[in-house]
C-alpha cells in the first residue's frame, strides 16, 4: 500500500481530524508520560493550526496539519528506499506538486533535518473544498517490499479506523488489555468521563489529564 492506496481510503478531513485526536486522548490515558506516547495532537500549534502527530521512537513518524486551508499529511519512514538521505533530496514527485497553500508546511523547520532537509518519503493533502485526498506523481522504486514509501505502516490507523484496530495495536504496543467498550466511547468523541479513564488506566484519574485535554481539545462535559 502506497501513498497513492492510502489516499483513497482516507475520511473528509473533520472526520480524519476528531479521530487523530480521539487516539491521542486514549493514548494520554494510556501513557500519562508523554515521550513514551506514539501518537499526540496539539489544538493549538499556531493561531490557526492544530497538529496531529506520530512517532515511533525509532526514527519513523508522520504529521498532519489541519488549518483553515485545508490539511496537510507528511510521512517520514527511516528505512524506506525513498528516504530523502538515498538521493540528497526528496523523492521525485513527492512534493514538487504541493498546492502552494501548503508550502509552508513543506518548508516548516519542525519537519525537516537540522540541515533543512525535508523529512518525507509520503505526502498527502486536501484543500478545503476538494472532495478527495491527493498526492504527487511518484515513479515508485522497484518494490522490494508492498510500500516502499513506508505508507502502508506508517498510516495504518488512519485506514483502518476501527476501535479494534486501535484495540489490538494498543495491547501490542504498551503491553495491557485494553477495554474496547471505553476505545469506542472515545472513538465517538463522546465526553471524557472518570468511568472510561479508570476502565483504560487504574492508575490515573481525569483530574491528572487536565493538561493534556487542553492541549488535544477534547470535551470532558
Amino acid at each position: 500500500m502506497t501513498v497513492h492506496d492510502v489516499a483513497r481510503h482516507l475520511p473528509e478531513t473533520a472526520v480524519l481530524r476528531e479521530h487523530c485526536r480521539s487516539m491521542a486522548v486514549l493514548e494520554a490515558v494510556l501513557s500519562p508520560e508523554w515521550e513514551t506516547r506514539y501518537h499526540s495532537f496539539n489544538d493549538h500549534w499556531s493561531e490557526t493550526e492544530s497538529m496531529a502527530s506520530m512517532r515511533n521512537g525509532s526514527g519513523d513518524e508522520y504529521s498532519i496539519v489541519f488549518s483553515p486551508a485545508g490539511a496537510y499529511v507528511r510521512g517520514f519512514d527511516h528505512e524506506s528506499p525513498m528516504s530523502p538521505y538515498a538521493e540528497d533530496g526528496p523523492w521525485p514527485g513527492v512534493l514538487d506538486e504541493v498546492p502552494e497553500v501548503f508550502r509552508p508546511c513543506v518548508e516548516e523547520p519542525a519537519f525537516s533535518d537540522e540541515d533543512g532537509m525535508p523529512l518525507v518519503t509520503a505526502c498527502m493533502w486536501r484543500e478545503a473544498g476538494d472532495d478527495s485526498w491527493k498526492t504527487g506523481t511518484i515513479d515508485f522504486p522497484e518494490r522490494e517490499r508492498e510500500d516502499p514509501d513506508g505508507a502502508g505502516y506508517l498510516f495504518q490507523l488512519l485506514v483502518d479506523r476501527s476501535p479494534e484496530a486501535f484495540q489490538s495495536w494498543a495491547e501490542d504496543y504498551y503491553g495491557v488489555p485494553v477495554v474496547l467498550d471505553a476505545v469506542r466511547h472515545i472513538f465517538s468523541s463522546l465526553p471524557l468521563t472518570e468511568e472510561v479513564v479508570h476502565a483504560l488506566n487504574s492508575k490515573i484519574v481525569l483530574a491528572d489529564l487536565s493538561e493534556d485535554i487542553a492541549e488535544i481539545g477534547y470535551p470532558t462535559r
